[in-house]
């Protein structure tokens, strides 16, 4: 289960694949994820039961930097996307912090509306 970080209209997203392979256990930041909404708001743009891709832009596991750090959030939190092919994101806004590796994966466009990256 992830919170969702922008304002598409989903609340909560239940992960049910990860691409990048059928035998891929597990996503960290940066991955991309195929999802179902579980809750949304009532006049938002996604509906309840809704099959969405997202990217996880928040995650309570530590990753392991280049250079030796460590990055952890407080919870797990996904932003939703067009397309694996545009990377685009479905809201207007990103609320909370997302990591510095979103954008160096292409995420440029999540990177630059979020009001933090850490």
């Amino acid at each position: 289960m992830l919170s969702v970080a922008d304002n598409s209209g989903a609340r909560i997203i239940q992960v049910i694949h990860i691409f990048g392979g059928s035998t891929r256990r597990k996503g960290t930041i940066g991955s991309v994820v195929n999802a179902v909404v579980k809750q949304a708001t009532p006049h938002g743009n996604v509906k309840e039961g809704e099959i969405v891709k997202a990217v996880i832009v928040r995650t309570r596991k530590e990753y392991g930097r280049n250079d030796g750090s460590y990055i952890r959030f407080s919870d797990n939190a996904g932003v939703l996307i067009d397309s694996l092919k545009d990377k685009n994101p479905r809201g207007t806004r990103i609320f909370g912090p997302i990591a510095r590796e979103i954008k160096d994966l292409g995420f440029s466009k999540i990177a630059s509306m979020a009001i933090e990256v850490i």
